[in-house]
């Protein structure tokens, strides 16, 4: 046991209004009125660590009357009358009665025991902007006392106390009772139990055990009720429980009434979980919600989003199997409160199983042949191989609804209509159409998706694509399919076997959407300008169908029924506008573009149609004619009237005072502009290509023109060489790859192994690379460059350096040769034709075993060009130079 604590005669008394400070107990304070601020500083600031309070219990009554002397709930009549008759003049009326901020006509009973405070921490505040002093107090209850005088000092209450707690003797004297050991037991009994009871739930109490084995019983049992939500009379009546052993029973009343109801709320808790399983708890709660909003006005009728989304899905018409595993999803949703981790996830799911089209179709219309052909005439010129192949498609479709539809890969250059093809196709078959572009993918899941156990997975463009179109059997573009890329993410390209697989795409795997989807009824059409970086597996799977550039004549009969009607509408011009004659569209195809396709010739007749608009725009989009003009015109066509339609010559008589200059102006405003050569000129600028480009750039011996093929189409190449003072070192430049630095060197080693006999030498045993170096070099070194066609090219310039004769400037040539000096055939030839017949050249060297290739150039082209075929290099040089090869007179070959 403790030694009673030693109290001073009298204490600052701070009211606390229907709240009880038990000793033992901690509690934290604010002091904000001036009378409990003064209290706190005098008391407890200035004495620091001695400092001691009372804290006195206060209850409000609910009667509102004038004020009234202050009441003590107490036993003792005297007591009462004689601390009235102390504060017949109470000091701070106006803070005492109201108790920080309290109505001053409530009455006020003060209770005549409390509990004397010592304060563990004690901090000073000042409030801004006015400046107010408050204190934050943190208090600890110390012993009970009684008091016999109540007095005012100042603004706060002063009390004549006396402890309560019993002496040591007694108190030694008491715990020898049989009866006072045995609550003793009981007491710490029902502590003990309810500490496990709340160390199990609240994982809490390994602190509270210590302090049943060193805190004195009688101080134990004030902290255990303090702890405790119980009313102010049961506080009240704690407190004044000054014998030990009433204490004991009250503590002891109220821990097995705190563990009884412990037991009984653990006990509905169970027997509620037992009865309600999760699925009637939620359904319950769905039908408090309906009610709520019915009784807010907010309930529409309209089912719920868990039931529409049910509704949804069953009218997808998902195959059974695909049903089954979606409806095992939705169990699973409706199970999940909509603030779970995986509630979002699996909502988006099923929301994406039930937009699917498993059965939608487009309704496609009667197979028309001819009106497919003259869909696919209206909206591309030329083409006669790509439109046989669709019009053969339809053919059979027409005949085998459900055949299965080919993969078609259109390869060309860009701006031929590999796209345009791809969405005439849709209208010709009246499905709807998609494009998917893959250039620059390098990621799998682009094309599989990802896995749903990733944070921010989305389906693959496939199945996303498919949602948005809505149908299961549209036509889907697979744009830059040869543009794909691989790293650490896998390989798209792989991926896409699968999906251009007849045999593989009826159950087509999604990682995202993890049950298989039918592709077999979707048309894949791909596009791509190269072949080469296609993987072969994959390019097994397509049927492929190239696109070479146009001829001159194909891109005026383009632009003419097609760019300039389309240019003319984008830029709100009109033919009486604008109008562009054939002869200058021919002057843009020669002298301002040279592609394979129509873009920058597009782009050009875009900026003519931009220099038109400025011209209308500036004056108007309608011209109107002066009054005086409108009035001339009216005798005039009377007199045409009158005189008849034989009349030879017509008069007319302008006034004066009509502006001559107003009527041309208005006159030539409204006459359509028409380009010419100047505003041409005026417009793109001068020309950037000219047909002497050839002769001037083969103009010294030592340079010869080539044909090589690009992924924009066939390009004609130059090559230069030329020779310098050195070791017999060859040097070549132009940003090129291994294939054709291997093709010079094989070059250069025939004209060495042959010098003597093409007259460069005069004798076998001199070397041509002694005492020189020989240079190569590639024009556009900013262009890679790679391939074997360039050898028979290589060898003509070497030759042409080395004899110092110029190679012919209308003549180029294409072909890989051998060490042997054999022609080998190449590929691209209908590229490099077209290519050198843009040019101006007019002489094209081919290998012989090319010549099959020619039928797929058009005639046109060709009448227009002299194809010269070679076997081997010396048929090349024959041709290459003007009048033939003079050397080869004693040559031994």
């Amino acid at each position: 046991m403790g030694e009673p604590e030693e109290l001073p005669s009298r204490l600052g008394i701070l009211p606390f209004r229907n709240k009880v400070l038990l000793p033992g107990a901690i509690i934290r304070i604010r002091c904000t009125s001036p009378s409990s601020v003064k209290l706190v500083e005098q008391e407890l600031w200035q004495r620091e660590e001695k400092g001691l309070i009372g804290i006195l219990p206060v209850r409000d009554t609910a009667e509102s009357t004038v004020v009234a002397p202050i009441l003590f709930r107490s036993n003792n009549g005297g007591l009462a009358e004689s601390v009235e008759r102390n504060l017949k003049n109470p000091p701070g009326t106006s803070d005492a009665h109201k108790l920080d901020g309290k109505n001053q006509q409530e009455v006020i009973h003060w209770h005549n025991r409390g509990v004397a405070a010592r304060a563990l921490h004690l901090s000073r505040g000042v409030e801004k902007p006015s400046g107010r002093v408050t204190y934050t107090v943190v208090l600890e209850g110390l012993c009970r006392f009684t008091v016999h005088e109540l007095s005012a000092r100042g603004t706060y209450y002063t009390a004549r106390v006396s402890p309560l707690d019993m002496p040591k003797a007694e108190m030694e004297q008491a715990e020898q009772d049989p009866d006072f050991i045995a609550l003793t037991r009981q007491f710490k009994a029902s502590a003990m139990e309810l500490i496990s009871i709340l160390e199990q739930k609240q994982k809490t109490g390994g602190r509270t055990k210590v302090l049943l084995e060193t805190v004195p019983i009688h101080k134990l049992a004030d902290i255990f009720v303090a702890s405790f939500e119980i009313s102010f009379d049961e506080q009240l009546s704690m407190l004044d429980s000054v014998d030990l052993k009433v204490r004991l029973t009250k503590a002891i009343e109220l821990v097995d009434r705190h563990l009884q109801s412990i037991r009984v709320a653990e006990k509905i808790t169970q027997k509620v979980e037992g009865q309600l399983s999760k699925s009637q708890r939620e359904f319950l709660l769905r039908q408090q919600m309906r009610a709520i909003k019915e009784e807010l006005g907010d309930n529409d009728d309209d089912e719920d989003d868990i039931t529409a989304l049910e509704r949804k899905m069953q009218s997808a018409g998902m195959p059974p199997d695909i049903w089954k595993h979606a409806q095992r999803e939705l169990r699973r949703l409706k199970k999940m409160q909509p603030q779970q981790p995986g509630y979002n996830s699996s909502r988006v799911y099923l929301e994406l199983l039930a937009d699917l089209p498993w059965v939608k179709v487009s309704e496609e219309q009667e197979l028309d042949l001819k009106a497919a052909k003259e869909c696919l005439d209206r909206d591309h010129y030329g083409l006669v191989k790509v439109k046989q192949r669709i019009i053969e498609y339809l053919a059979v479709r027409k005949l085998k609804p459900d055949a299965r539809g080919p993969v078609l890969c259109f390869v060309g250059p860009p701006g031929v209509g590999k796209t345009s093809l791809a969405a005439s196709i849709a209208a010709a078959l009246g499905r709807k159409f998609i494009r998917i572009s893959l250039g620059g993918v390098k990621d799998e899941a682009d094309i599989r998706g990802h896995r749903r156990t990733y944070i921010g997975s989305m389906p693959g463009r496939l199945i996303d694509g498919l949602k948005k179109v809505g149908v299961c059997n549209p036509i889907m573009l697979l744009d830059e399919i040869d543009k794909t890329g691989s790293d650490v993410r896998g390989d798209p390209a792989a991926a896409l076997l699968e999906v251009l697989d007849p045999e593989q795409n009826k159950a087509f795997n999604d990682h995202y959407l993890n049950v298989p989807f039918d592709l077999s009824k979707v048309i894949f059409v791909a596009t791509a300008n190269r072949l080469q970086p296609i993987p072969p597996p994959l390019l097994d799977r397509m049927e492929v169908i190239e696109l070479p550039g146009y001829t001159p004549e194909e891109k005026l009969r383009i632009a003419m029924q097609y760019l300039i009607p389309r240019v003319l509408d984008q830029h709100g011009l009109g033919s009486k506008s604008l109008q562009i004659p054939e002869d200058i569209v021919q002057h843009v195809i020669h002298r301002y573009t040279r592609e394979a396709g129509v873009r920058n010739l597009e782009r050009n007749l875009a900026a003519l149609a931009r220099a038109a608009a400025v011209r209308v725009a500036e004056h108007g989009d309608a011209v109107s004619l002066p009054k005086e003009v409108e009035q001339l015109s009216s005798p005039i066509m009377e007199s045409r009237d009158a005189d008849g339609a034989g009349a030879d010559v017509e008069m007319e008589v302008i006034p004066m005072g009509v502006n001559n200059h107003e009527i041309l102006n208005t006159l030539r405003l409204a006459s359509p502009l028409v380009v010419d050569e100047v505003m041409l000129e005026k417009v793109l600028g001068p020309p950037r290509f000219d047909d002497r480009e050839a002769a001037e750039r083969v103009a010294t011996p030592g340079v010869s023109v080539g044909l090589v093929w690009t992924a924009y189409g066939g390009e004609v190449q130059f090559v230069e060489a030329t020779a310098m003072v050195g070791k017999g070192d060859l040097h070549l430049t132009g940003q090129l790859g291994d294939v054709i630095k291997e093709s010079a060197q094989i070059a250069l080693t025939w004209v060495r192994a042959r010098a003597s006999d093409l007259k460069l030498a005069a004798d076998e045993k001199i070397s041509l690379m002694e005492g020189r170096d020989i240079h190569i070099h590639f024009p556009a070194g900013a262009v890679p460059k790679d391939g074997p066609s360039a050898g028979v090219t290589l060898v003509t310039a070497l030759v042409s350096l080395l004899s110092q004769r110029r190679a012919r400037a209308d003549t180029a040539m294409t072909g890989e040769m051998t060490l042997r000096g054999l022609v080998l055939p190449v590929g691209g030839i209908k590229d490099k034709i077209l290519a050198a017949h843009r040019c101006g050249v007019k002489r094209v060297i081919l290998p012989e075993r090319n010549m099959k290739d020619l039928a797929e150039v058009p005639s046109a082209v060709i009448a227009n060009l002299e194809i010269i075929f070679a076997k081997r290099m010396e048929d090349v040089l024959e041709q290459a130079f003007e009048g033939g090869c003079p050397w080869r007179q004693h040559s031994k070959l």
